[in-house]
């Protein structure tokens, strides 16, 4: 479990600083870790094993926070297009997010499965693991 850090009242004006526009892997690897980090892992709340995100949040408004979460994982497949891979891994991404999508409808208890089945982070592991094979260079070692 992720211990509480304190909100830097900075983070969101520094969220978009260094992302890079290129089309290539390393860019699209950093651009989709860092939508996946926004969406899924925000911020720590205290008590809670997992740390929660934008996703989690826009399930608290009543069916169209569901339809933007919805639109920020179908950019993920985008990017997955764009890098050239399968069209069963990307109907696997689309289904993730269909799932997470339909879960959320469900008035306030759609929130619950937002916060365990993170359809975001099941993406990333999807590209991660095509962007490893087919293209090694683009793996980035945390600092």
């Amino acid at each position: 479990m992720e211990k509480p850090r304190p909100i830097d009242r900075n983070m969101f004006s520094r969220m978009g600083e260094g992302l890079p526009v290129g089309s290539d892997a390393r860019s699209v690897r950093r651009r989709v870790e860092a939508l996946e980090h926004l969406l899924e892992r925000l911020f720590v709340v205290p008590g809670l094993p997992k740390p929660i995100g934008a996703d989690t949040l826009l399930g608290l408004l009543p069916v169209g926070g569901s339809f933007v979460g919805a639109a920020f994982g179908a950019y993920m497949v985008w990017e997955a297009r764009n890098l050239g891979m399968s069209k069963a891994q990307m109907a696997r991404m689309m289904g993730n997010v269909g799932v997470d999508w339909l879960l959320g409808l469900i008035p306030l208890v759609g929130i619950i499965p937002d916060y365990f089945f993170r359809s975001n982070t099941r993406n990333l592991r999807i590209i991660r693991r095509h962007l490893d094979r087919h293209h090694p260079e683009s793996v980035t070692i945390d600092g």
